[in-house]
């Protein structure tokens, strides 16, 4: 047997079991109707062969192959939990469900790009609901891991990957489809982005659009649902007030010095201070308007190269200073926010080759307390290019 034929067969068999295998555990069910603790929870396989978007020179096919990446396939196994309405916010989202989801994807191009695996968080919430059908929408963020990264001397083309971990974000819609009291099908489609927020460089990211089949099989019957009276929501205000950190990568390609030290680059800091006013208009969405002020040191760094090896040159403090406003949305849910802030910089020193004025803020927080909240947000520019990545810790002041 051919390596080409050996290697569709296993493909093939992931497949069949990545599909059938939630089935299998038919077997399992609790035949006396007594609960258990999986009565909420289900179990799903999904596939996916998609297209990957020509976003930069190694995927149009500048790499060692000479051929375009433009087809992937991928596998996930997937742990949800279904809500029944005991908490509001399920309700709200018309009884989403969520879990963990086990990613794996083939690029077919294994000696560049790798053979990437993960692990991701999900919310899967309907939009609309029938007797059998359900219309639902998907979002989900996590890890991957086992990517080929870019190397100078023996994975020079793959400027797509930087480094061997990167971040997983995915968004899409599904129809689902109850087969029996416990077997669901679902078609859909999804867009997934992969990078690491350019924590490592160089880092043009991967983006794919896919089509998706699965079966999911449900350690419960057919869910049944709480309704109650949900209060009418009384509009309030917050003062937020955050202090985050990051770091930046920055590769100076015309220093003399050993190939793979240059290319490793310079790690440069990332703090700053945020204040948010925002005005929550419903159980749902927060508008608000916030503004911050951050020093970056990659901002016009110099280095100089000492025994082979770069050192920072220190500039003025006032150069890195950087002051932006934006507004802000927020998609709550639960504990957990989505945050998105187109921004402007209204202060800065001029420098050339500079990011745009303009540019996004992309994060995800979540609320310990009532009033203590962590986060982790994106600063990106022209919608596809990761600029750094901001963690932080912060406290809420609420007021009706």
């Amino acid at each position: 047997m051919t390596d080409r034929s050996e290697k569709q067969l296993q493909r093939k068999k992931i497949l069949l079991l990545f599909i059938f295998f939630p089935c299998i555990l038919s077997a399992q069910t609790n035949e006396n109707g007594k609960k258990s603790i999986w009565d909420k929870f289900s179990l799903q396989g999904t596939y996916q062969n998609g297209y990957v978007f020509p976003t930069n020179d190694f995927i149009r096919g500048n790499n060692a192959q000479e051929d375009a990446i433009n087809v992937f396939h991928a596998y996930t196994l997937k742990f949800s939990r279904q809500t029944t309405g005991e908490k509001q916010w399920e309700q709200l989202y018309k009884y989403p469900n969520y879990g963990i989801g086990f990613y794996f994807a083939d690029f077919h191009n294994p000696k560049e790009i790798g053979f990437p695996f993960g692990i991701y968080g999900f919310l899967n919430a309907p939009f609309k609901r029938w007797e059998n059908f359900t219309f639902n929408y998907e979002l989900g963020f996590g890890v991957l891991f086992n990517w080929k990264p870019f190397d100078p001397l023996t994975n020079n083309y793959n400027i797509a990957i930087g480094a061997s971990q990167s971040c997983i974000i995915d968004a899409g819609l599904n129809l689902q489809y109850n087969l029996t009291q416990n077997i669901v099908f679902e078609t859909g489609f999804s867009f997934t982005h992969f990078s690491n927020g350019a924590l490592k460089k160089p880092n043009l990211g991967i983006n794919t659009i896919a089509p998706k089949v699965s079966l999911k099989y449900s350690f419960y019957k057919k869910p049944v649902f709480t309704i109650q009276e949900i209060p009418k929501f009384e509009k309030q205000s917050e003062w937020t007030f955050s202090l985050f950190t990051g770091t930046k990568n920055v590769i100076f390609d015309s220093v003399n010095i050993e190939i793979r030290e240059k290319y490793e680059g310079m790690f440069f800091p990332v703090f700053g201070f945020s204040g948010i006013y925002n005005r929550q208009i419903g159980y749902k969405s927060k508008l608000g308007l916030g503004m911050s002020c951050s020093y970056n040191g990659s901002v016009n760094a110099q280095v100089a190269v000492e025994e082979d090896e770069l050192e920072a040159v220190d500039g003025p403090f006032t150069d890195k200073l950087q002051i932006s406003i934006y507004p802000s949305y927020e998609l709550v849910v639960n504990k957990v926010s989505l945050v998105l802030q187109p921004s402007f910089y209204l202060y800065r020193r001029k420098l050339t080759n500079q990011s745009p004025v303009f540019h996004q803020k992309v994060g995800i927080k979540y609320h310990f307390t009532d009033k203590i909240f962590m986060g982790i947000t994106l600063r990106a520019y022209h919608f596809h290019v990761s600029d750094f990545v901001e963690w932080s810790i912060g406290y809420r002041i609420k007021s009706k």
